[in-house]
């Protein structure tokens, strides 16, 4: 089972979902966005799993920049802004064997299930 989780190191919740994966033993790699910015291939991928929806950081400046247009704005679009700027990327981002499985931290029993981790 190969668990990576895409963000950024000074954000809050992935500190906290860092901590949680460390003192549960739970191994991953931590993917850096703003040093390793995922490929628009890798993108597609993540939002056939889970839609660009769930994909989004709403918080973010580079959401507020994007203007009222992002609101009619397909799954391409998308997947085309998020590969011109991940910090538009909800964070952290779980990707499982490839395939994502989670965006955010806040509730750690969904983060258990879908790792597969009972």
């Amino acid at each position: 089972m190969s668990v990576q989780v895409y963000g950024i190191p000074n954000c809050g919740t992935c500190k906290k979902a860092l901590a949680w994966l460390q003192n549960n033993k739970i191994d991953y790699e931590f993917i850096n966005t703003k040093d390793t910015p995922p490929t628009s291939e890798q993108i597609e991928n993540w939002v056939k799993s889970l839609g660009s929806a769930a994909m989004r950081n709403t918080s973010g400046q580079s959401y507020r920049a994007l203007g009222e247009q992002k609101k009619t704005w397909t799954e391409q679009q998308w997947i085309d802004a998020f590969a011109v700027d991940a910090m538009l990327l909800k964070r952290p981002l779980f990707v499982q064997d490839g395939i994502a499985v989670l965006t955010g931290f806040k509730d750690e029993a969904l983060v258990r299930e879908k790792l597969n981790l009972s």
